[in-house]
């Protein structure tokens, strides 16, 4: 039952289209006992994110509290202004194809919250978002700082990951990288950085490589950061980075990438010693994307997966 009309905004702005739907969509395994999918909502979407300070202090503390589930777990993670979503979507595909058990963690969602939030391409059902977001509402209710959406949405995904003992998690960065709410995890797998542009120059920086050193916040100590090549000032502030921390840099080699053929039904292409690889997706940004990917993979090779 949807209690109140800020609930029913919550279930519009879900996309969920009648009264009927709502009924149906609460957590059954929970009825009457725990969190309802219209609570779990409303709680995710009660806060603001305009207005808050940068910085990690609020998530760390809230990880905190929740016993820091995601020093658990193995991470991929991903940065950059263009094309986050479609490489992290390929780094997960792979990983599952390979038959790790994969979380992907991407925002914003389409129609439903819980396309946010995925293990080997199924998203989160509605029994396992209202845990996520009970614990995190406990953890959080204590806080003198409240968290913000992302960073809540984030937890949740740490949590839930974790209880699912996945093996490898790709996890999309929301906004930067040095100061987003993602970068609480410990060295990643690997520190994948996309193309970059101008964007929230306010928060970010007026020129490429001030950009560029937000995004490459994500880089730490003993992980390899695998990049997309935008020009030698870019490229300059990786390899710097990676020099300071202790971190292995390796650019996508675009020199090898060949485009065999292409049509409405995708793209066949090569990328260094892969052969006649085929991407549903058209582009030429998306065969660099998918190159990406696949040094990324190469990388996780090399380190055992």
């Amino acid at each position: 039952r949807v209690r109140s009309s800020a609930a029913s905004d919550v279930y519009k702005r879900q996309g969920l289209c009648s009264m009927a739907r709502a009924c149906a969509a609460r957590c059954p395994e929970r009825e009457g006992k725990h969190m309802e999918l219209n609570e779990a909502l409303a709680f995710i979407h009660a806060t603001d994110w305009k207005g808050s300070r940068l910085g990690l202090e609020r998530m760390r503390e809230l990880m905190h509290r929740l016993g820091n589930p995601q020093d658990s777990l193995k991470f991929i993670h991903v940065a950059g202004t263009n094309g986050k979503g479609s490489t992290s979507t390929m780094l997960a595909s792979i990983l599952t194809a390979a038959g790790y058990k994969t979380g992907l963690y991407t925002s914003p969602h389409l129609v439903r919250v819980n396309e946010r939030f995925r293990i080997n391409g199924a998203d989160i059902p509605d029994a396992a978002l209202c845990r996520a977001a009970e614990a995190v509402k406990e953890a959080a209710d204590g806080m003198s700082d409240a968290p913000t959406e992302f960073e809540i949405l984030t937890a949740m995904g740490f949590r839930h990951f974790a209880a699912e003992k996945c093996d490898a998690v790709v996890l999309e960065v929301g906004l930067g990288g040095r100061l987003d709410a993602t970068n609480v995890i410990p060295s990643p797998e690997a520190a994948v950085i996309t193309n970059i542009g101008l964007e929230h120059t306010a928060i970010l920086g007026h020129t490429l490589p001030e950009i560029a050193r937000e995004k490459a916040g994500i880089i730490k100590p003993g992980t390899t950061a695998v990049t997309y090549p935008v020009n030698a000032a870019v490229d300059a502030v990786y390899r710097e980075i990676c020099a300071e921390r202790g971190a292995v840099w390796r650019g996508a080699a675009f020199d090898t990438l060949q485009e065999r053929a292409h049509s409405l039904a995708g793209q066949r292409f090569d990328y260094k010693d892969e052969k006649d690889l085929t991407l549903h997706l058209l582009g030429e940004h998306q065969l660099r994307n998918a190159a990406l990917a696949i040094e990324t993979v190469s990388v996780l090779r090399e380190k055992g997966w």
